[in-house]
């Protein structure tokens, strides 16, 4: 397995602290194998093995844990016999598909010879009660799908050019399951990524929910993963609907839109009016959370550029901790307002900028906020041209392998 540095730093100063670890993301975006790293470390720092219990909710082995009694029961039988006080670790992985889990987790929290980790496929997990009972007792750690840095290493991708590699990344995805099928290809990348999809559709959505149309919920996922990039709100996506004769509520479609986002499959990011310093409720826009269920979903199209330079300029700075938003100015519109720590970072992306004309459409928007926060401008241009008034320019694929 390789390992992903950036998210076991994240955990590791949390190990053995009186502190729920909520890993959360995607199906298949690497929290298991994550969960692995984290033990085989414990181990090879000297911890017992029997004292650690790990629970996989995917696998058979399992599939006996119904709810939080049979999680507790199967917790206390597996934990050492005696009175030896050394701490054990608890790893639960998918941990939603308990039903009850909540309360079994909140008495966890109280005690002091358990060290709980748990992962989970649902936006919502800490949200109500729960969040209240283990408020100040966990710490939350989200894992996104490969970074185009990770991407590189995964898939050897290091001596050949960055542009090229790039390219694959936009194709592809960031699936980290796809490394174990070697050369990247369409022969085994479209039956892999589709059957994640279908899984997070299935199992995080139709069941979860309950949802009797299926067909109209893969119409709703259709339009936001071909529409990455541009303003929309559920009005807009009911009115296409109706184009194509079908009859939906707007609440349905909020529902949906906001189950996409529940199952990390989509990321929901509001348009914010930087001028008044308040977010709008009249539009936002949706990332799809890998490009290559976009690709799997609606075929790879180079047209769609701007909008997939958007979706991984926008997954990056989330997984660089930022909070984001799309700004607007006046009539003019900035890509991304990033806010972490109380600074912020304006981010504008681009295709190309052949013309003198065509840099200062770009610019114009970020040369409009008056503060001075850092601005920053990204495009595939290889030969870039001086910095304009403060904003940089880079090169996007060196900014995120950066």
């Amino acid at each position: 397995m390789y390992e992903r540095n950036k998210y076991i730093k994240a955990i590791q100063p949390f190990l053995g602290k009186p502190v729920i670890k909520v890993v959360t993301g995607m199906r298949r975006s690497g929290k298991s194998c994550l969960v692995r790293l984290l033990i085989e470390g414990l181990i090879a720092s000297g911890v017992a093995p029997e004292r650690i219990i790990y629970v996989d909710k995917e696998s058979y082995a399992f599939d006996a844990i119904r709810d939080y009694h049979d999680l507790a029961k199967h917790v206390e039988t597996a934990l050492p016999s005696g009175k030896n006080s050394d701490l054990c670790y608890v790893f639960i992985d998918e941990i939603q598909e308990i039903e009850g889990w909540e309360r079994i987790v909140a008495d966890w929290s109280g005690r002091r010879d358990l060290d709980v980790v748990i992962t989970g496929s649902n936006a919502r997990m800490l949200s109500g009660e729960l969040s209240t009972l283990l408020a100040g007792r966990y710490v939350e750690i989200p894992v996104y799908p490969l970074s185009f840095a990770e991407f590189i290493v995964f898939h050897g991708l290091a001596d050949i050019d960055r542009g090229e590699a790039f390219g694959r990344y936009l194709e592809f995805g960031g699936l980290p399951g796809l490394h174990e099928f070697g050369t990247l290809n369409e022969a085994t990348f479209r039956p892999f990524v589709a059957g994640v999809y279908d899984t997070i559709m299935l199992r995080d959505i139709l069941r979860r929910h309950q949802v009797r149309n299926h067909a109209l919920l893969e119409q709703v996922a259709r339009y936001v993963f071909d529409n990455i990039g541009n303003l929309t709100n559920a009005s807009r996506i009911n009115a296409f609907l109706k184009s194509q004769r079908l009859s939906v509520g707007v609440d349905t479609i909020l529902n949906y839109l906001r189950w996409f986002d529940d199952a990390h499959l989509t990321h929901r990011v509001l348009l914010y009016d930087i001028k008044g310093r308040r977010h709008l409720e009249v539009n936002e826009k949706h990332y799809v959370a890998d490009l290559g269920m976009r690709t799997a979903m609606l075929g790879y199209r180079a047209d769609d550029i701007g909008g997939m330079l958007e979706n991984v300029t926008c997954l990056e700075l989330l997984r660089r901790g930022y909070r984001v938003s799309v700004g607007r100015v006046g009539d003019a519109e900035i890509d991304f307002v990033a806010e972490q720590g109380g600074e912020k970072l304006y981010v504008q992306v681009a295709y190309l900028l052949p013309t003198k004309e065509t840099l200062e459409r770009e610019t114009s928007p970020l040369l409009a906020v008056r503060d001075n926060y850092p601005k920053l401008l990204l495009t595939l241009d290889r030969e870039m041209g001086r910095d304009v008034a403060g904003i940089q320019r880079r090169y996007l694929p060196e900014w995120l392998a950066g």
